[in-house]
């Protein structure tokens, strides 16, 4: 049910018109870094791995929750010995960065420096708050929105019609599922305001 490429991606789509910062970026051969800011269920998951997917690069997700600073350097380390041996690029993602300390947030700098990596970092924390000015500086900020009951709709519809697991839904059970989608973006809104 995930996009296979950009064009597939629901949403966004500020994000990915033709010219954007975002395809300019990706569009090029060199690292990146990016930081997806934006509310939960807006796609900076599924946009992080198809910028791998599209630049030809492998993907490694790293969790702000979980990893700390040792984990960052050896998965940096490990994408710097896959540049050298085998020409391979990575992109390093970074879930959840604003929960990530200063130093934690630091251990990222030699990796993005060097190029050893291409850091997309994900926040729904304001960045400019969350995220340390050496990283911010570096980064393109990307704003995600909230999607539309059009986009929900779009994917409902498409998870429905995947063959894999082909699903059927009335009219009245898209509805409800939209109504939901609607109420969780609710609760998150008050969730961020508490």
């Amino acid at each position: 049910m995930r996009p296979h490429s950009l064009d597939e991606l629901v949403g966004q789509q500020h994000l990915l018109a033709p010219g954007s910062p975002l395809r300019q970026v990706i569009d090029g051969d060199q690292p990146l870094t990016i930081l997806l800011w934006g509310p939960p269920g807006t796609g900076k998951t599924t946009i992080a791995s198809l910028i791998s997917r599209h630049t030809d690069r492998r993907f490694v997700e790293v969790s702000a929750v979980s990893a700390g600073v040792k984990e960052v350097r050896e998965v940096i380390n490990g994408a710097r010995q896959a540049l050298a041996n085998t020409g391979q690029e990575t992109v390093l993602f970074v879930d959840e960065v604003h929960r990530f300390s200063k130093a934690q947030q630091d251990a990222l700098l030699p990796g993005v420096e060097n190029r050893w990596v291409s850091l997309v970092a994900a926040t729904t924390e304001n960045p400019h708050f969350s995220v340390i000015s050496p990283l911010l500086s570096r980064s393109l900020l990307l704003t995600l929105q909230s999607l539309t009951d059009d986009d929900v709709a779009v994917m409902v519809r498409r998870a429905v019609e995947d063959e894999r697991d082909p699903t059927v839904l009335d009219a009245r059970q898209q509805g409800v599922l939209l109504r939901l989608a609607e109420a969780m973006d609710l609760v998150d809104e008050q969730h961020r305001l508490l």
